[in-house]
């Protein structure tokens, strides 16, 4: 098995000179819409703004933590009773803040807080955080690396007769072990393949299964798929036509162009190498990520600009194939980050992409 993260090298922690910029960035966005301040509220936005901070309790449930950047100076609101453990643990060198700590039988966000709402400002606030700052790279890299990991891991000790069930919570386990939030692990096996979102069941392996991971740290989510077969033929075929069709939304997804753009010319791959030119409709394709699991999700109505180490995780599908990898677009092209070596590839386009494991006997 592959160390944990407590085991390894630590994961880098908040950086002072990336929370200059993000503010920065959000008095530049209070200018532009003439404004004294806004309300931070989501998962998404105060994780970002609080670089990486923990916001939740439950995974289902509302942050604990919200901001109201003003021109002058930030607020942090608390529920009181999480003050205590997210000033030792969550907001680090937080200088610059002041910390509100609110009753936990009180709203969080009373209306009329701030002159705008996240919800004001969602397309700006979308690419405030799109550029990733070296502090996030630096800990998206380690992220997506671990998650490639426990899925390998997953992958290798499966045996055909282990359930669904048994596969994702060794997943699960796995993530949390590292300090990774699980918020998706899907399994599917043979019998279940048709399923696109898989949760998992009491359903065994058999002799080929997907495994999809979804994990949070900092903020950040790292989303990846692998496939696993044991015995019998892999279908190389299907599976570099697949590769050419996420080829497509890679070529499409240049800096300064659209996610709109790059969607089309992803869909438009379909049926250009051989599947149905309407397989896009059955399930989506995936978009932009970072501190949503899509930031946003594609569509050719998005107009959102791609900018510069911007991370993003398509996930082209059809019948029995799919690809999916959280990458960086960089000025030098499209770096994979949810890489583990120990993985089979092929190269598409130059990209190393994975392809099925192809294992033999029960493991």
């Amino acid at each position: 098995m592959t160390p944990t993260a407590s085991e390894s090298t630590a994961v880098p922690g908040p950086v002072a000179a990336d929370r200059a910029v993000k503010r920065e960035r959000m008095l530049e966005l209070l200018g532009r819409f003439g404004a004294e301040s806004i309300v931070l509220r989501s998962h998404t936005a105060v994780a970002w703004y609080l670089d990486g901070a923990r916001t939740h309790v439950s995974l289902a449930a509302d942050p604990v933590a919200a901001v109201v950047v003003r021109r002058d100076r930030d607020e942090v609101r608390v529920f009181a009773n999480e003050a205590e453990r997210l000033l030792a643990e969550e907001l680090g060198e937080a200088s610059g803040f002041d910390l509100v700590q609110v009753p936990w039988h009180d709203p969080l966000t009373p209306p009329g807080l701030a002159e705008l709402d996240e919800a004001d400002a969602a397309a700006d606030l979308r690419a405030a955080r799109a550029s990733l700052l070296p502090g996030e790279l630096a800990r998206y890299r380690a992220l997506c690396r671990e998650v490639a990991e426990v899925l390998t891991d997953a992958a290798t000790s499966a045996d055909p007769h282990d359930s669904e069930r048994d596969v994702a919570a060794r997943i699960a386990a796995d993530l949390v072990a590292r300090g990774i939030d699980p918020l998706v692990t899907l399994v599917a096996g043979r019998s279940r393949l048709g399923f696109r979102h898989p949760l998992p069941t009491g359903a065994a392996l058999g002799d080929r299964a997907m495994l999809v991971a979804c994990g949070r740290r900092h903020g950040l989510i790292a989303n990846a798929t692998r496939w696993v077969r044991w015995g019998g033929d892999v279908d190389r075929e299907a599976e570099r036509r697949i590769h050419q069709v996420e080829a497509e939304f890679f070529a499409g997804t240049r800096i300064g162009g659209t996610i709109g753009e790059a969607f089309a010319a992803g869909i438009g791959g379909y049926g250009a190498h051989g599947f149905d030119p309407e397989e896009w409709r059955r399930h989506h394709q995936g978009g932009a990520a970072g501190y949503a699991g899509r930031d946003p999700r594609g569509t050719a109505q998005v107009a959102d600009r791609v900018q510069a180490d911007q991370a993003f995780a398509w996930n082209p599908t059809a019948p029995g194939v799919k690809v999916e990898d959280t990458v960086l677009v960089r000025t030098s092209g499209i770096e994979v980050l949810t890489v583990d070596r120990r993985w089979p590839t092929a190269q598409v386009n130059g990209i190393d992409r994975p392809i099925e494991l192809h294992r033999v006997g029960s493991g």
